[in-house]
């Protein structure tokens, strides 16, 4: 890689950073998004489940994460309890369904249920 190019991947790169740095970021279209299915994250600056959570996720297609930094936004926590019933984070949907955590969202892959969920197929639930 010359390194006019690496630059430009370093730059695109920290771009990205900056964008999960507000309150309330949204990335470029992906998976989930050009199926109409939008995907959304309640997460924490410091929260080592909710890179990991994102990560998986962009592994699967996924590059548009509506991401919730309840730690910059208290009544937005407040919102995540009421509706998902738990405290931590990350807590991840799926257009209308709750995945849950992280661990909930490698479960539903292993099932064979997170890419169909993604793609705007049936409901997950059990």
């Amino acid at each position: 890689m010359s390194a006019t190019s690496e630059a430009k991947a370093l730059e695109g790169a920290s771009a990205g950073d900056s964008a999960g740095a507000g309150a309330h970021a949204k990335t470029s279209p992906g998976l989930g998004e050009q199926a109409g299915v939008p995907v959304m994250m309640y997460s924490t600056a410091v929260c080592p489940y909710c890179v990991r959570a994102e990560s998986f996720l962009r592994a699967k297609g996924v590059s548009a994460i509506d991401k919730v930094r309840i730690d910059l936004e208290p009544a937005r926590r407040l919102e995540m309890m009421q509706k998902t019933g738990r405290r931590t984070v990350p807590q991840i949907y799926v257009g209308a369904h709750h995945v849950g955590g992280y661990e909930d969202l490698v479960a539903l892959d292993r099932a064979g249920k997170l890419v169909p969920l993604l793609a705007g197929g049936e409901s997950a639930a059990t």
